[in-house]
């Protein structure tokens, strides 16, 4: 048997889902924005933090500095959603 398709950000309107396939594929769907976020927010931390340090405060940058260690772990996290998704959709490379 081979793996069922999955979308990337848009679940697919012309593939029929089951009930399980349809839980993974919103795994999948919700890894991969939780991971585009995070990554976005992370990369403007660190240029607010190192980038263009002086245009902001010192509490500015310390709050970026903290939201980088944090969204950095949301990005695993959302990385393992995705992975939980798509390994229950029968397929073995992530």
């Amino acid at each position: 048997m081979y793996p069922a398709p999955y979308s990337n950000f848009l679940i697919a309107d012309d593939r029929q889902f089951d009930q399980t396939q349809l839980n993974f594929q919103k795994c999948i769907l919700i890894g991969n924005w939780m991971m585009l976020t995070s990554l976005t927010v992370t990369l403007m931390c660190v240029a607010i933090t190192f980038g263009f340090d002086q245009y902001f405060s010192i509490a500015s940058q310390v709050t970026a500095h903290i939201a980088t260690i944090i969204f950095a772990g949301v990005l695993k996290v959302g990385y393992v959603l995705r992975c939980v998704g798509v390994h229950g959709l029968g397929h073995k490379v992530f």
